[in-house]
């Protein structure tokens, strides 16, 4: 039977395909940690008490790409180049959601739009980022390899989720709220066409490791359009309301350090 658990058991069971998994994830983590750092470092004086959540943040997507790194260590597998096609975090820039690189890379303050642009966006992704963890929470949070790694991310992608939600409200409510709004709807119908450009590039590479045959590339073709339909009717409207946490503050202090893996 074909379901998500058989799915992912089958690409952690591949070294290759594994190592493919793997690395997509770092190099996306690794990506937000740096995309973090810089916010925080040129957020406006205005919201400097912003900057120690944003840099809990990034420090949070850096262990995770640590992470991701030390699983393949632990299998004697090195990461490998990540496709193009299958970069969430590159794609997402390129249809113009967030904060592109070339603006972040230069030392010029940030706006107080380009802050509430930086949230909205995040609020998305995590929205994703903390679905995803939760499923494979549900199926592998005991895996005697993996279960610990994925616990301690899930947990962060839900600190995250809660952070973005709470900062948005405090702006929303500061005058903010139409902005937010047009903002969030901008970037949940953009990231919902690359979550399905990429799960499409992911199954195909996928597919040619693990040998799939067409009628099975097929089928799960048709579920990610099929999820991709849904999400333009109406799906994506869970990426954009706001609701205060029951994690207040879920971002104050320092990172967790990450498990020993290796």
């Amino acid at each position: 039977m074909l379901s998500a658990k058989s799915l992912f058991q089958e690409i952690i069971d591949n070294d290759e395909s594994f190592a493919l998994f793997c690395s997509i994830a770092a190099s996306g983590e690794s990506q937000g940690g740096w995309e973090n750092a810089r916010i925080a470092a040129l957020v406006p004086e205005t919201q400097r008490e912003l900057a120690p959540k944003i840099i809990r943040h990034g420090a949070d997507e850096d262990k995770h790409g640590r992470i991701f790194n030390a699983l393949l260590r632990k299998r004697g597998l090195r990461p490998v180049p990540v496709p193009p096609e299958t970069d969430y975090t590159m794609l997402l820039e390129r249809h113009g959601i967030g904060l592109a690189h070339d603006r972040l890379r230069r030392d010029e303050p940030l706006t107080v739009q380009d802050v509430v642009t930086y949230l909205a966006h995040s609020r998305v992704t995590e929205q994703r980022a903390s679905e995803q963890m939760e499923l494979l929470r549900k199926h592998f949070a005991d895996h005697p390899d993996l279960g610990r790694a994925i616990r301690m991310i899930s947990d962060d992608e839900d600190n995250h989720l809660a952070y973005c939600h709470e900062e948005l409200l405090r702006f929303a409510y500061a005058g903010h709220g139409r902005a937010i709004q047009r903002t969030l709807r901008e970037c949940a119908l953009a990231e919902i066409r690359v979550h399905r450009d990429v799960s499409l590039a992911v199954m195909t590479h996928m597919g040619r490791i693990l040998g799939w045959p067409r009628s099975r590339a097929a089928v799960l073709a048709a579920g990610i359009h099929a999820v991709y339909a849904y999400e333009r009717l109406a799906g994506w409207r869970r990426m954009v309301s706001l609701s205060m946490p029951e994690r207040r503050n879920a971002l104050a202090g320092p990172a967790t350090p990450e498990p020993e893996l290796a």
